[in-house]
């Protein structure tokens, strides 16, 4: 037992940073898979030279270029999940436990790039490398600064002010030499760049010239830890009553980051997209039964994955619906991750050119100008499906110089211009066979038409039929509804009148006095919504 103890106490530092990587491990595998596949999906790293070159042609390129290159891992979950807790194993060891703990917090923010984690591990590991004094050392940080800023941005900073930790007053001379460095990079080289993108970490933040507040907060961790273990007063102190007030302090704040840096309703969005993209139907339903944010985003997701297992019939109204937008959002440029859900349920619909044209402007609108996985596989599928092979080559050899958009590349590269293997392949020959037979022009307002006709030209597209009876319900198209009725009963499939179209049949018929009726609560909500926005310029006049 005493020799028990006495290899623990010998290998405690091990011992702590194993199992602070195991539970880190944990986190993110088990709790957040779904924020891992949310960065992965905005990126798609390159393994050539260019995209090297291109990465160190700014101030902390490099340092965001190692971000990506680990992001890319994302792709499968528990392989991200891994490296992230050797980065933060890392991170603890070389910045500081507290730093550690406040990136849990950090990385909940999915606008934060992970290459702001590696600048600051980078800016720290040269201040704890670079033991030297006096003139040895001011030549040292003379050749040290300009590389340092170029690899990790204004990050360089925080090596500065930890260095004046040391120097003293003459530490101060170093922020007049880092600025000056930064003023003429600017002036001669990067005079393209908003001058904040080289004084702030914005570069390090996918929203334009914004930041997250932790991402100012842990530098000043970083030299208050610092400060803090280097005071005279605590060295004399220094034991495990120290260590452990000291670590159940970090526990704490880990606790509290979390609790703040994961937005509980922003969170269960990118659960429903991960559960979307991985195909997880019954899981995207059993959530949306407990609990469901009510947005157009989760309404989309949920109607897709009820499609799915043809359930959108029987209980579309059971759930929340968003409005006229709740089978398929209208393009918007606010939050381009917001149209991955009806980008997904056009392509399985067979409007191959409408799914197209969401992943076109959803990649185009990134503000980081990255290309996304996700949306030029989608792009390249649709180009093989549509018979546009020359353009599909030129995005199947991107993913060619990925690393797990690679075998798909590969396979794909083999489809094009052999349209009999397309025609009998499981996917893009269903996707054939489903598409409109004619071109035309995609109008959002008159969607529910390109519902029917789709359904109408291929009457095997059962998905097809029930958008179009779930949007004329979604819009109060009572007629037309009506009239669709015999149709869904000769050629929908179904042995009885579904659940969800006797429910709305009852309360038109009833005009809306049904007790506990799913749809009749829909139409009075939206009925309600409407009359709020009428009111709405009225009340803000007076």
């Amino acid at each position: 037992m005493i020799q028990a103890r006495t290899i623990i106490y010998n290998h405690r530092q091990v011992l702590l940073l194993g199992s602070f990587a195991v539970a880190t491990f944990l986190f993110w595998f088990l709790g957040f898979p779904h924020t891992l596949s949310y960065q992965e999906q905005f990126q798609l790293f390159l393994w050539t030279d260019d995209y090297l070159s291109n990465s160190l042609c700014v101030p902390g390129g490099f340092a965001k270029w190692l971000g990506e290159f680990i992001v890319q891992f994302y792709y499968i979950p528990w392989l991200g999940a891994l490296l992230l807790a050797v980065l933060f194993s890392a991170f603890a060891k070389i910045v500081g436990w507290l730093p550690a703990m406040l990136l849990f917090g950090l990385l909940g923010d999915p606008h934060v790039l992970l290459g702001y984690v590696v600048a600051v591990l980078l800016v720290v590991l040269t201040f704890r490398l670079n033991t030297s004094k006096g003139i040895k050392g001011l030549i040292c940080d003379l050749a040290i600064l300009p590389v340092l800023f170029w690899i990790a941005g204004p990050m360089a900073f925080l090596y500065v002010l930890l260095r004046i930790t040391k120097l003293k007053v003459w530490g101060c001379l170093y922020i007049v030499y880092l600025l000056a460095i930064v003023l003429l990079a600017y002036t001669f080289v990067l005079d393209q760049l908003p001058l904040e993108m080289v004084l702030t970490p914005t570069l390090f933040y996918s929203l334009p010239l914004e930041t997250c507040p932790l991402m100012w907060v842990i530098p000043l961790s970083v030299i208050g830890e610092y400060l803090f273990f280097n005071l005279s007063f605590v060295n004399t102190r220094r034991g495990p009553v120290l260590y452990s007030v000291y670590g159940i302090f970090c526990l704490l704040v880990a606790w509290q980051v979390v609790k703040l840096g994961f937005d509980k309703d922003n969170n269960e969005l990118m659960i429903q997209d991960y559960l979307v993209r991985n195909e997880c139907w019954d899981e995207v339903i059993e959530r949306a039964e407990r609990y469901q944010v009510q947005t157009a985003f989760s309404s989309v997701c949920v109607n897709l994955a009820l499609s799915q297992k043809r359930q959108l019939a029987e209980r579309m109204f059971d759930f929340y619906q968003n409005g006229e937008d709740a089978l398929v959002m209208p393009y918007t440029r606010e939050n381009t991750a917001m149209m991955f859900p009806s980008a997904e349920a056009l392509w399985r619909l067979g409007m191959v050119n409408a799914a197209l044209r969401y992943m076109f402007d959803v990649q185009e609108g990134l503000l980081t100008g990255q290309l996304s996985g996700r949306c030029t596989k989608r792009i390249a599928e649709c180009m093989i499906v549509n018979g546009h092979y020359e353009i599909a080559a030129k995005h199947i050899l991107k993913l060619k110089e990925s690393l797990f958009y690679r075998s798909w590349a590969k396979e794909a590269e083999e489809l094009l211009g052999n349209e009999a293997k397309i025609n009998t392949h499981p996917l893009y020959g269903k996707q054939r066979s489903l598409r409109f037979r004619q071109d035309l022009l995609f109008y959002y307002l008159g969607i529910d038409d390109m519902f029917g006709r789709l359904f109408m030209e291929n009457n095997n597209n059962k998905m097809a039929l029930d958008y179009y009876m779930g949007q004329l319900l979604l819009d109060s198209k009572i007629g037309p509804f009506r009239r669709a009725l015999p149709m869904v009963e000769r050629k929908g499939g179904y042995q009885q009148m579904p659940k969800g179209y006797a429910d709305a049949l009852n309360a038109i018929a009833s005009g809306g006095r049904i007790m506990g009726s799913p749809y009749v609560d829909y139409v009075n909500r939206m009925m309600k919504t409407r009359v709020q926005r009428v009111e709405a310029p009225n009340h803000d006049e007076k």
